[in-house]
């Protein structure tokens, strides 16, 4: 028996929790062993912050990602555009991770491939921030809108732009759980009227920075695979859909043509 946990757990429990026994071991080590800092811990939870706000970081393809309030916290699903995308990894290629949020991806595909040529970029500051701090010397972090802030010597050199942008239509938003809309930050939600502004903007600019027969690979619903796919489809690119049941993942993977050879006249 564990009266403190059980204790805990109870409510969790009470407040909402679908996890509170995991829930209530996770913040008493966090806690670790100061009743003050539990308590702290405790109240914000309680209180309906995320957990991984709580805890300040967030796990993720086996690692713990550091997360801060307002930043998006990476979903499991996402793994789903890592293992896409390490599958077409050799090490020191040269990877962008946009819409980067904490990294994760960043961080994933370095642990699965090792080294590698890694810019990862986001619009939002608070987010390169942490980025930063998770990828530390592996990598390197920009503040910009898509590819703006990309150094020029990943120009048409890329091997594979791995992406969770936002994808969620505005309207929806409103129906995501309050843990989602009241805490993480508007922009790494809004995908614009269906969703897709951010893909349809990735699909016209990313084959400028892409090598031929580099690849888009990109997070979407399972809804929305369709009409992502077309887009990039639209902008010269060959697409697949790709699902994982297990973490409940999709992701279209784009691939700009590769450079074929004709045979001189005469």
């Amino acid at each position: 028996m564990h009266p403190a946990r059980d204790a805990l757990a109870a409510r969790l429990r009470a407040a909402g929790s679908v996890f509170a026994e995991d829930e209530a071991d996770l913040l008493l080590d966090a806690g670790d062993g100061d009743a003050a800092r539990l308590r702290t811990l405790v109240q914000r939870r309680l209180a309906g912050e995320p957990l991984e706000y709580v805890l300040g970081w967030a796990a993720f393809d086996g690692h713990r990602i550091r997360v801060t309030p307002g930043v998006f916290v990476p979903r499991a699903r996402t793994t789903v555009v890592v293992s896409q995308a390490a599958a077409l990894l050799h090490r020191y290629d040269r990877v962008v991770d946009l819409c980067c949020g904490a990294g994760a991806i960043g961080v994933a595909l370095l642990e699965r491939v090792g080294a590698l040529d890694l810019v990862a970029s986001d619009i939002d500051p608070d987010a390169v921030d942490v980025a930063a701090e998770n990828i530390g010397d592996r990598g390197i972090v920009v503040a910009g809108d898509l590819f703006d802030a990309l150094p020029g010597r990943f120009r048409g050199a890329v091997d594979v732009i791995a992406v969770n942008a936002p994808y969620v239509p505005t309207d929806v938003i409103a129906t995501m759980p309050s843990e989602a809309r009241e805490h993480e930050h508007r922009v790494a939600l809004d995908g614009g009227p269906d969703g897709l502004d951010l893909h349809r903007r990735i699909a016209a600019g990313a084959g400028e920075w892409l090598r031929p027969g580099g690849t888009v690979v990109i997070e979407v619903s399972e809804l929305q695979s369709a009409a992502s796919a077309a887009a990039f489809a639209d902008a010269g690119f060959a697409t697949r859909i790709e699902r994982d049941d297990a973490v409940d993942g999709t992701c279209v993977v784009a691939s700009r043509p590769r450079l074929t050879c004709t045979e001189p006249p005469g």
